[in-house]
């Protein structure tokens, strides 16, 4: 079964350095996770290892999805827009009308 999300708690710097072993306490087992505000304003974020790495991973992964997306930029730099705008189009308008002929295959088989 899956853990629970931890809560995310606000607390001013001065909560936090009154309560810090208690605060602490609750971050590293991954039940808070605490939003620091100085005069009101978000200043940081205390949060788990665990947490950590997952965001780490997570931009890892967002990196990665992204340089893909770059290099077929890349490749199409000398691609004028509207032929572009023209192949994109047509592309969609094709797997619209192969979901639609799967939809209406599987209607049939019921």
């Amino acid at each position: 079964m899956r853990e629970s999300e931890p809560v995310i708690q606000t607390m001013s710097v001065t909560q936090v350095r009154e309560n810090w072993s208690k605060t602490l306490r609750a971050v590293v087992t991954r039940r808070t996770r605490i939003v620091l505000e100085k005069a009101g304003v978000p200043v940081a974020v205390l949060i788990s290892p665990q947490d950590l790495e997952r965001l780490r991973r997570y931009e890892a992964e967002r990196t990665a999805r992204f340089s893909v997306i770059d290099r077929m930029r890349e490749s199409l730099t000398e691609v004028p827009d509207e032929e572009l705008e023209r192949e994109v189009a047509s592309a969609i308008s094709d797997v619209r009308a192969e979901m639609r002929a799967e939809h209406e295959q599987a209607a049939r088989t019921v």
